[in-house]
């Protein structure tokens, strides 16, 4: 189809619905000459939900305009994001979202033969990404590197590196993709500002970038992974994407953060160019709009009824998650969803009793939930003369304990340890410092084994690898060479 367009016509499907493009006279001028070459990211975090039809509608509009488009599965990325993955479910992850993106683009008929599927991991590891990598990060501030992950990049009080170093690769991934323009929400648009800053500076070209509106969830607010009834997931049975669309947003008349419309909108419209209310007889049967400001209009003045809305967007929603349902209703793909995501109550479980009958020695780091706090007040405890035990003590139950050196011979001394100067509560430290543990943190007593001991430099280590927090080290003033518990 794209053969037979004009230069213009392709800039409208490859630019409608997009709420900015940065570089459009440069797209027009691409056009005259050949087909764009475009690639839209992913990275491989919480499950895809139905707002991924979104762009999914839009990248089938790229090819009907002729583009040569790449579908990018940024794993690194989703690790790099705060572990919003951890390594250890990075690679069932990647084979989730290719799966269930494919599935998505075969429902809106999108042939899989013209797209190009592509890792991550499978060229940012390679020599001459790597030493890009650092060529960036010798001209990037903090700053402007804070700044371009903003609203992408997971906020928290102290940041790891790994997420400063996100936008980089993202801004990389376009020359090593080989594309004329990157496309994405326009939460993307610091880390696309970002990129066409930098990648100059490297020697490489500026690319175009196409950015889609962020639409509504069914709360009004942006649909979410971590927002369970803000979304809709893929895989959710007919009678769940009933329940859920019966709780959404959709005052009658109001057309603003309207999750429903926007779905209409921006999937819907897109792959049909039509929409049909259905309704009884009564309120005047079934109506079909060819132009989605049409129904807008109607939706304004009320005569079209949120109920109506509703069902009708169930009907039509459920005609494209069939075929994703029937497809991973397979054995295999079944066992890949529960590995790549298991159940987290299931996951609690498993973690009380390993934690109930585990050898102390057994015990790591990225077990423990390690915080800095400040100590209020000190009384005797009439009931106990124990240091170590977490029970309920005069009706309160004990949220934790206070980590301690302890003395090696008798009589026995016992010293709490100490944070950096100028480290102040509350910070979590979950033993950062110790990068190779990826364990979720748990709240497991840490045993007194002989892995954790102090150094005889007053440091807090384990397995000779200190404690630390993004001041300095954690240390006991006086107990060197003493125990840990």
């Amino acid at each position: 189809m794209g053969d037979k367009l004009s230069p213009k016509e392709k800039c409208h499907l490859i630019t409608r619905n997009l709420q900015e493009v940065l570089g459009e006279d440069k797209l027009m001028a691409i056009l005259k000459e050949r087909d764009l070459k475009v690639y839209w990211g992913t990275a491989t975090t919480g499950k895809p939900h139905v707002a991924y039809f979104v762009p999914m509608s839009k990248i089938a509009d790229f090819l009907k305009a002729g583009c040569e488009v790449t579908i990018l599965f940024a794993d690194l990325h989703a690790y790099l994001d705060n572990m919003k993955a951890p390594w250890e479910l990075l690679e069932l992850r990647t084979q989730y979202y290719e799966n269930v993106i494919k599935a998505m683009l075969e429902s809106i008929g999108v042939p899989l033969d013209k797209l190009r599927f592509i890792r991550g991991t499978d060229f940012q590891l390679s020599r001459e990404y790597t030493l890009d990598v650092y060529r960036l990060s010798s001209l990037v501030t903090q700053h402007d590197a804070k700044k371009a992950g903003a609203e992408v990049v997971k906020q928290v009080e102290y940041p790891l590196l790994s997420g400063l170093l996100y936008p980089g690769l993202q801004a990389l991934d376009e020359e090593y993709l080989k594309v004329d323009a990157q496309f994405g929400g326009v939460d993307q648009r610091k880390i696309f500002t970002f990129a066409e800053k930098y990648l100059p500076s490297l020697g490489y070209t500026k690319r175009l970038h196409l950015m889609n509106p962020m639409v509504p969830g069914l709360t009004g607010s942006k649909m979410s992974s971590s927002e369970e009834e803000s979304k809709i997931d893929l895989l959710d049975r007919k009678e769940d994407v009933k329940k859920k669309l019966k709780k959404a947003f959709c005052e009658p008349g109001n057309v603003e953060n309207n999750g429903v419309l926007s779905f209409i909108k921006h999937v819907l419209f897109p792959l049909k160019s039509e929409f049909v209310i259905l309704r009884d007889a009564k309120w005047g049967g079934n109506k079909t709009y060819t132009a989605y400001d049409e129904l807008e209009k109607d939706f304004a003045a009320e005569v079209v009824h949120p109920g109506d809305l509703k069902s009708s967007v169930e009907m039509a929603l459920n005609k494209l998650l069939d075929p994703i349902r029937e497809k991973f209703h397979t054995p295999e793909l079944k066992k890949l969803t529960s590995a790549a995501y298991p159940d987290p109550s299931k996951a609690k479980a498993s973690v009380k009793n390993s934690t109930k009958n585990s050898n102390p020695e057994d015990v790591v780091p990225s077990q423990l939930d390690i915080r800095v706090g400040k100590v209020i007040s000190v009384e005797k405890d009439v009931e106990t003369s124990s240091l170590v035990y977490i029970k309920k003590m005069r009706g309160v139950e004990s949220q934790g304990m206070l980590l301690c050196a302890s003395s090696v011979g008798e009589p026995r001394h016992v010293e709490p340890l100490d944070p950096p100067a100028g480290c102040r509560p509350p910070v979590t430290q979950q033993l950062a410092s110790l990068g190779t543990y990826r364990g979720d943190p748990r709240a497991v007593s840490c045993p007194e084994t002989a892995d954790f001991r102090i150094s005889e430099d007053g440091v807090a280590q384990w397995k000779q690898k200190s404690f630390m927090t993004k001041l300095g080290n954690v240390s006991c003033k006086t107990l060197k060479g003493g125990s840990i518990s």
